[in-house]
C-alpha cells in the first residue's frame, strides 16, 4: 500500500467553509489554494463543491477540506448541512463592490447561527489587485474584523496574494486550539484526546482561548 500514503497520511482533518456573496471570488480562492489555478471564466458555483489540500503545521500534517457554496439566495436550503462540522470559515467580500461588504454582517450572523460561536473565522477582502476600483478601504475591513473578533486579510486570487497565508493562518489557529486542548488534558490523556485519522475535530470547547489572543482582538 506504499503508493496509497501521500493522500491518506494526515494527522488532522479540518472542515473549512467559504461564505460570502456570489461573485466575490470564493471559487477562485479555493482553486488557487488547492490547485494553484485561476480562471477568469469561472461560472457561479451551483450547489456545493469542495476540495482538499494538506499543510504542515508544527510538524503535523493538517488536511483541509474546504467547502465552497453558491452565494445566491436560491441555494439557502443547503445551509445547515453545509455548515455542519465546520471548525473554520473564510468570510469573503469583494473590495471593489461595497454591497458585498455590507452583506458580511448577514453572512456572519448566519454562520454563527449554524456553527459553534467560537469557530475560527477570517474576514477576506478579495480582488486586492484591482486597486483603481477599490470601494472598501482596508481600514474598514480591519476595524470590522476587530469589532467582531475575526482575523483579517486582503487577498488576490488572480495574483495569488495572501491566499496561502489566509488559509494557513486559519488552519494553524484551529490546530493550536486542538493541540493546546490535548496538552491541558495531561500527558496520560493526550493520547486519547488526539483524534484518529479522518475524525472530524470539534473545537467548540476551546476556541474562546484563541479569541482572547487572536491577532484582531486587541
Amino acid at each position: 500500500m506504499a503508493g496509497y500514503r501521500a493522500e491518506d497520511d494526515y494527522d488532522y482533518l479540518f472542515k473549512v467553509v467559504l461564505i460570502g456573496d456570489s461573485g466575490v471570488g470564493k471559487s477562485n480562492l479555493l482553486s488557487r489554494f488547492t490547485r494553484n489555478e485561476f480562471s477568469l471564466e469561472s461560472k457561479s458555483t451551483i450547489g456545493v463543491e469542495f476540495a482538499t489540500r494538506s499543510l504542515n503545521v508544527d510538524g503535523k500534517v493538517i488536511k483541509a477540506q474546504i467547502w465552497d457554496t453558491a452565494g445566491q439566495e436560491r441555494y439557502r436550503a443547503i445551509t445547515s448541512a453545509y455548515y455542519r462540522g465546520a471548525v473554520g470559515a473564510l468570510l469573503v467580500y469583494d473590495v471593489t463592490r461595497h454591497s458585498t461588504f455590507e452583506n458580511v454582517e448577514r453572512w456572519l450572523r448566519e454562520l454563527r447561527d449554524h456553527t459553534d460561536p467560537n469557530i475560527v473565522v477570517m474576514l477576506i477582502g478579495n480582488k486586492s489587485d484591482l486597486r483603481h476600483l477599490v470601494a472598501v478601504q482596508t481600514e474598514d475591513g480591519k476595524s470590522y474584523a476587530e469589532r467582531e473578533s475575526l482575523y483579517f486579510m486582503e487577498t488576490s486570487a488572480l495574483e495569488a496574494t495572501n491566499v496561502d497565508n489566509a488559509f494557513a493562518e486559519v488552519l494553524t489557529q484551529i490546530y493550536r486550539i486542538v493541540s493546546k486542548k490535548a496538552m491541558e488534558a495531561g500527558e496520560d490523556a493526550a493520547a486519547s484526546a488526539v483524534p484518529s485519522k479522518g475524525e472530524k475535530i470539534d473545537v467548540s470547547k476551546d476556541v474562546s482561548a484563541m479569541k482572547r489572543v487572536g491577532c484582531c482582538s486587541s
